[in-house]
């Protein structure tokens, strides 16, 4: 499996946690984005789309990794999205990063997450329980 991949069926979170095991490891942190049922501002929602510009999506990816290796030696990142339209309770995206030490993983895996969020081509529609839907820009 790739370390870093953009998916258009469900994401296991356990395969990409293997995807950076090594026996160097001591810790693996892995955080896990999941469509939710509503909006930050109480707006019922019935589920999501996303689309990427994948290859920009993906050397985002690596750059991000790369910035994680200059920071923390060791430390191993996996980095997988969906895009197309998924259901309330669904894995959207998942970041795991894998680490000699605890510290070096939680920082790792935090600092892909808001880098990916902030950076990554990647684009979500909701779609709202009243028939509605719209286009969401990422709020850091």
């Amino acid at each position: 499996m790739a370390l870093f991949a953009i998916l258009r069926d469900a994401i296991d979170p356990r395969a990409l946690e293997a995807s950076v095991r090594t026996d160097a490891c001591g810790a693996i942190v892995t955080f896990l984005g999941v469509v939710r049922g509503s909006t930050s501002e109480g707006r019922s929602i019935v589920g999501l789309e996303y689309e990427a510009h994948e290859a920009m999506a993906l050397a985002e990816f690596a750059a991000i990794a790369s910035e994680v290796g200059e920071r923390h030696t060791g430390v191993r990142l996996g980095i997988l999205h969906r895009v197309g339209a998924l259901n309330v309770g669904e894995v959207s995206v998942a970041v795991c990063a894998a680490a000699p030490h605890r510290r070096e993983a939680f920082e790792a895996c935090e600092y892909a997450i808001e880098a990916l969020k902030a950076r990554a081509p990647i684009w979500k529609k909701e779609a709202y329980a009243d028939g509605g839907d719209a286009w969401i820009v990422n709020k850091l």
